[in-house]
């Protein structure tokens, strides 16, 4: 998967949204490495395990052209002077600024799917019952989509 980017890099919801399942090391095993910008690694307030990269940005430009969050500015903007990336980003603002600047993007639930895809993870549904025993909460709609492309609905 790695081989697809130079990079990938992860916004601070799926950080702290793995980090609160106990499910980190997933973006490890499907990428061995994933790089964030030092902001969001601020964000996300605990240190981050060793195979994550912080690497520093300049995306105040970004950020104020794309009215969306220091954190995902900061991604966006790495990911346009790192191409090819992968950015990890969960905020519809963000996503939509992602796909205006032709940059390849998935959010969390999408790494979930991969996870089964790969053979990491047995069930996507197993996932989802954690997420939803946290503060995170994402419409029926997207639950249903990521089950039914999983082929568990």
């Amino acid at each position: 998967m790695q081989a697809e980017y130079e990079i990938v890099i992860a916004d601070t919801t799926c950080f702290i949204l793995l980090d609160k399942i106990g499910e980190l090391n997933l973006l490890k095993s499907l990428f061995g490495q994933v790089t964030t910008t030092t902001t969001i690694a601020q964000e996300f307030g605990s240190p981050l395990p060793e195979w994550v990269i912080v690497k520093p940005t300049s995306y105040l430009d970004v950020q104020s052209m794309l009215d969306i969050d220091a954190g995902e500015a900061s991604a966006i903007s790495l990911a346009m002077e790192s191409k090819p990336s992968l950015l990890i980003l969960d905020d519809q603002k963000a996503r939509i600024a992602a796909e205006r600047m032709n940059l390849n993007y998935t959010g969390t639930f999408g790494l979930i799917l991969r996870a089964k895809q790969n053979g990491l993870i047995p069930s996507v549904l197993s996932i989802i019952e954690k997420v939803q025993k946290t503060n995170f909460h994402y419409s029926s709609f997207v639950i249903k989509e990521i089950l039914r492309l999983a082929g568990e609905d």
